[in-house]
């Protein structure tokens, strides 16, 4: 039997399709494709055009590997980008009209859950942690161990929201950290309070920006091949502050630093920074794994 999960993140969609057999699952196809769908969301808190046609047409493309591979059961999630837009229930409307696929639009709670299963999966959590997954509309957070969770929220604080509101020079100055801070500190009063009480130990970076500082610091990494692995902190305290202090031009030079990353890996920095130095955590791991295959997860066990 094959199996699919479709992640429509703010930024990038993704499709993974596994086979699945009494309790195992193959990997045997995954893709993903830059689709902004947040383009431009804080503006009028809407999905534009443009991003509402690139992303119709992406899905079009995976419905033709679906029917290729002979995918007998879905799930396709929809979150931050399409939860917040004033015209999300249209887009899933469309997309169900003009594919056939029909989207669940989770909640930041249910996406947390996904998530924490994912990372667990992927052999990271040893200990006390906490599992971290900026998106472009929100990030996720969960403090764990190996028998489970014990906190979780999602907060509507991506890489691409924080962009369009506070990234307004080049190298982003001292004014525009200033204010990024501040929002952070506003917003995740929360996170920090309970943070401090439970004391993770490690950070756990979801896929996305946290893949990104692994490729950056170790170019002979297959991430593809591996589930789970180690960032030297202190390696990656220089990487944040080397992102901080350069240029557009001089980041879209940088080896493995894909263009849709280019200038969301700074506002990235700044949450990884802030949550480190909050809740003076000592270790960072990567886990390869992330939404897409809780989805999977969850539909392997259903």
């Amino acid at each position: 039997m094959k199996i699919a999960a479709i992640d429509l993140g703010t930024n990038t969609f993704h499709l993974i399709i596994a086979e699945k057999s009494d309790s195992e699952m193959n990997i045997i196809y995954k893709t993903n494709k830059p689709i902004k769908l947040g383009e431009d969301i804080t503006k009028e808190n809407k999905i534009i055009p443009a991003a509402f046609e690139r992303a119709i047409n992406c899905l079009k493309d995976f419905k033709a590997t679906l029917n290729q591979y002979g995918v007998t059961k879905i799930r396709a999630v929809a979150t931050s980008g399409v939860r917040s837009a004033s015209n999300g229930q249209d887009f899933i409307h469309t997309v169900k009209k003009e594919t056939g696929i029909a989207i669940d639009m989770i909640n930041g709670e249910e996406e947390a859950s996904l998530i924490y299963e994912a990372v667990k999966y992927s052999g990271a959590i040893q200990g006390k942690s906490l599992i971290m997954d900026i998106g472009g509309g929100s990030t996720e957070f969960i403090f764990c161990d190996e028998n489970g969770f014990y906190w979780k929220k999602s907060f509507d604080i991506g890489a691409a929201r924080l962009m369009q509101k506070f990234f307004k020079s080049d190298p982003i100055n001292q004014e525009n950290q200033n204010q990024i801070n501040q929002h952070l500190k506003e917003n995740l009063s929360e996170l920090i309070e309970f943070g401090e009480t439970f004391r993770a130990t490690t950070l756990i970076g979801s896929a996305g920006a946290f893949e990104t500082y692994a490729e950056v610091l170790n170019p002979s990494i297959v991430l593809n091949e591996i589930a789970n692995a180690p960032i030297d902190i202190e390696a990656y305290h220089q990487l944040s502050k080397k992102f901080l202090h350069s240029t557009h031009q001089e980041r879209s030079e940088m080896p493995n630093l894909i263009p849709l990353r280019v200038d969301m890996i700074v506002m990235a920095s700044m949450i990884t920074d802030y949550v480190l130095a909050e809740l003076g955590l000592k270790a960072i791991t990567l886990s390869t794994y992330d939404l897409k295959m809780g989805v999977l997860k969850d539909l392997q066990n259903n």
